[in-house]
């Protein structure tokens, strides 16, 4: 048997779920979202100003409303409210689902970008750095350690979908994909602070 014995190692940072948000093709899958779930935003929207207009009315009632036109005001606002909650709930699952599935196809196609990076690279250790459940406590702050932007700019290249323009919905509001976007061959995702 041969003892093992240490060899040079070439180690890279990568924020896997960042990274596959940030690609174009990433931001193009969120604006589209976006774009889909307006109208039923518009619609929640709606039904949450209509509730805290009748909520407005009816403490601005009178004193001397009798107590069964209140209940029967207080009926009708906890029937809308609940239906409203009910309805954003459904609406934030499906717009979620739908988000990890837009990204979980980017991130296995980003996946393969990422392995070629590497390897073309001569890396030879990977870490997702940034899940939150990583076991990375600490890295040195070189620069050249983390490659995210760098598999982010390779990845778009061979992707050929084009950068989004500025005043794309998505660069306001960045949802946050769930774990479910990293492909089971790449480490965990979600982003996590240093």
């Amino acid at each position: 048997m041969v003892p093992p014995s240490a060899f040079p190692a070439r180690v890279a940072l990568i924020m896997f779920t960042e990274a596959v948000y940030d690609t174009n093709e990433g931001q193009q899958a969120v604006a589209d979202l976006q774009k889909k779930y307006l109208p039923q935003k518009q619609k929640l929207d709606d039904q949450a100003t209509e509730v805290d207009t009748l909520k407005k009315q009816l403490q601005a009632a009178p004193a001397t409303l009798p107590e069964a036109d209140r209940a029967a005001k207080l009926k009708v606002i906890d029937t809308k409210d609940t239906a409203y909650q009910h309805q954003a709930e459904d609406a934030q699952n499906a717009y979620q689902a739908d988000l990890n599935e837009a990204l979980g196809k980017v991130a296995q196609k980003f996946d393969a970008v990422m392995k070629k990076y590497v390897s073309d690279n001569g890396y030879t250790l990977l870490i997702n750095a940034g899940d939150q459940q990583s076991p990375v406590m600490w890295a040195a702050g070189e620069p050249n350690a983390d490659i995210t932007l760098a598999v982010i700019d390779a990845y778009n290249k061979s992707s050929g979908v084009a950068a989004p323009t500025a005043s794309a919905p998505a660069a306001a509001a960045r949802p946050k994909p769930a774990a479910s976007t990293t492909p089971r061959t790449a480490t965990p995702a979600k982003p996590a602070a240093k």
